[in-house]
């Protein structure tokens, strides 16, 4: 039976955008279904019922959530192309390790940065995503990758913030390119392959994303 896989997303959301990279990366054919996340379709509502939350996937009618753990899912599921975790133990824990800090650290400093409801929470988001950014600036190193020479893990669970560096220096009043160059060149690196690149959205879009919701929640 060939595989289905069916993808329960947003699209300015970088945790759909790591599954859709992980995904197109693998060369997965998948159905893409885009969600209101005000009126949540009976289907993810099925099949994510803990959560209620996107991105969900449906491979095969089997429901799977967690955007890392559906990262490492589709790695396991399709081990046919190149693997985004390191073969050996030592490696694949320090992977998971980086990739749960971008998933703790860099999302909530970055969505406050966006929403910050007074300058005071501004300047603290800001401060404390910079820090965030250049410790993981100082894991990548002189690696042109996080995972070596080829897109890995980290990349793939990193990148798509990406997509909202414009947003987050726009509303932050900071230049991510001034204080963590080799961040963004890496970035632009990731960007030069072909699955990245289809996978991420307009840094453009997502800010006009982001000043619809601030006008939304009131932030000004």
């Amino acid at each position: 039976m060939a595989d289905e896989v069916t993808l329960l997303d947003f699209w300015p959301s970088p945790f759909g955008m790591r599954v859709r990279l992980a995904l197109t990366l693998k060369g997965i054919d998948y159905i893409y279904k885009e969600e209101n996340l005000q009126q949540k379709s009976d289907l993810l509502l099925k099949s994510n019922p803990i959560h209620k939350k996107i991105p969900t996937m449906i491979h095969n009618g089997n429901p799977i959530s967690e955007s890392l753990i559906m990262v490492q899912y589709i790695d396991e599921t399709w081990p046919k192309t190149s693997s985004l975790l390191p073969s050996d133990p030592y490696g694949r824990s320090q992977s998971r390790f980086w990739a749960d800090y971008v998933d703790k650290k860099v999302y909530d400093c970055g969505r406050r940065t966006c929403f910050a409801k007074s300058p005071e929470e501004g300047d603290a988001a800001v401060k404390e995503l910079l820090e965030c950014l250049k410790v993981v600036e100082c894991e990548l190193g002189e690696k042109l990758y996080f995972g070596g020479e080829n897109l890995g893990y980290v990349d793939v669970a990193l990148v798509p913030f990406y997509s909202w560096f414009y947003a987050y220096e726009s509303f932050g009043g900071l230049s991510i390119r001034d204080e963590c160059p080799k961040i963004v060149a890496w970035a632009k690196r990731c960007l030069e392959n072909e699955s990245v690149a289809k996978s991420l959205p307009d840094q453009q879009k997502v800010y006009e994303f982001v000043v619809m919701m601030r006008k939304k929640f009131g932030v000004e």
